[in-house]
């Protein structure tokens, strides 16, 4: 994660630029479209202006750990806006079994819908926090770099003849 904040950090764009690849990134991982989280995420990035580079390395959010917890907050966001609470929920043993008849119609109501509906709010939320951290992260690690190359600040090395 360190070296792929690094490497979005790195970007040779303006902040503003950066911080709307990263919220697009992250929004597109907050939702149940596995596997199009890149495309979506390039796709709101490019009709943003955003970073594209950023938005695609800011999908790796959506990770094997981090994929039920997505999966399981915008089905709970869902049913609590849809108003569903307890009427209609699947067990895991149903939607397993539904999947291997392939009875994708009969997951719609119950399962899909509330997640589609429940991943608009927190991909909404996420964008909208991820774009605040990585503006500011990328406004400190800017003005440091600038500040660096300039030669106001020199580097401190162990061995410096100015030492104590």
């Amino acid at each position: 994660m360190r070296y792929l904040s690094m490497r979005v950090l790195r970007l040779s764009s303006s902040p503003h630029s950066i911080a709307v690849g990263v919220a697009a990134g992250a929004a597109s991982s907050a939702t149940p479209l596995i596997g199009f989280h890149i495309l979506i995420a390039l796709a709101l990035a490019y009709l943003l202006s955003g970073n594209l580079i950023a938005a695609g390395i800011t999908t790796a959010l959506a990770n094997p750990l981090t994929i039920p917890v997505i999966l399981v907050a915008t089905y709970e966001v869902g049913v609590v806006i849809l108003g569903t609470g307890g009427s209609g929920a699947l067990t895991g043993e149903n939607i397993l079994h539904m999947l291997s008849h392939l009875e994708l119609a009969h997951l719609w109501e119950p399962l899909l819908k509330p997640m589609l509906i429940g991943s608009v709010p927190v991909a909404a939320a996420s964008a909208a926090v991820f774009y605040v951290v990585a503006l500011y992260a990328a406004k400190l690690f800017q003005s440091r770099r600038q500040v660096q190359r300039s030669g106001k600040v020199q580097p401190r090395t162990a061995g410096s003849a100015n030492g104590p």
